[in-house]
């Protein structure tokens, strides 16, 4: 199956590194235009050198003000990942206000916010258009030390569903991704900071043996951006090997 996105401006939170960095890669080889926006200059010095031609923002996601500045004269787009994202580790007595405002900030408010900017003038526009936000199985299934991120992820699911039943009659499809563990840096931290029991219980509890990698994810973003997925809209796709089946 050739997907094809000629023709179509993309735009990319979290591009720095991991997914959104490979995803970006992704849709620039598809043929689309891309806009890569991360927290970390030099990230997105590398991504330019790796990929010319890809357009670049700078902003910290966490600063309402400041994004709404960076992404005022970011122009036409017609397919959004929002995969920007943190993980803050706590145990449930230890959470803090900061640690709680700021993980909403970037992993929930800040994709309203991104996807109302780039909305408004799809509407305007008149054109259709598709949004992936990267969620996480930790929407459904509880990680000890980590109930600000699984609140996080369990609010984006709701937000994306809610926005593909609002946005739907503008012909704007709006899609989550819900990945596992997935191998990248992020990743890596969370298995170097679990004991190895815990981490092979998780790996154990996935019917297909193993972690994810970040294609797995990548492949099934772009599925959902592309035209195949005409008809699918308001889901909610676990990339889990089948942990949330178990």
């Amino acid at each position: 199956m050739e997907i094809s996105f000629t023709g179509r401006r993309a735009l990319v939170t979290g591009a720095g590194s991991g997914i959104g960095r490979q995803t970006v890669k992704a849709l620039k080889a598809g043929g689309a235009d891309v806009v890569a926006l991360s927290l970390t200059s030099e990230n997105l010095e590398s991504l330019a050198k790796e990929c010319p031609g890809v357009e670049t923002v700078c902003v910290d996601l966490g600063d309402w003000s400041a994004t709404e500045a960076a992404l005022k004269s970011v122009g036409p787009i017609d397919l959004l990942v929002n995969d920007a994202g943190i993980a803050l580790a706590d145990p449930f007595l230890e959470i803090t206000k900061e640690a709680f405002d700021r993980s909403f900030a970037v992993n929930a408010r800040a994709a309203i916010l991104v996807s109302q900017i780039v909305v408004r003038q799809m509407i305007e526009r008149g054109v259709p258009g598709a949004i992936v936000n990267v969620s996480s199985q930790a929407s459904q299934a509880a990680i000890a030390d980590h109930a600000v991120y699984c609140g996080t992820k369990g609010a984006l699911d709701i937000i994306s569903k809610t926005m593909a039943l609002e946005l739907g009659p503008n012909k704007i499809r709006v899609n989550c991704v819900n990945p596992t563990l997935v191998m990248t840096a992020m990743g890596e931290a969370f298995v170097h900071g679990q004991s190895n029991k815990a981490v092979t219980e998780m790996r154990n509890r996935i019917p297909l043996g193993h972690f994810a990698v970040v294609d797995d994810v990548v492949n099934s973003i772009l599925f959902l951006l592309s035209d195949k997925s005409s008809m699918i809209t308001g889901v909610c796709l676990p990339v889990d090997g089948g942990y949330l089946a178990t």
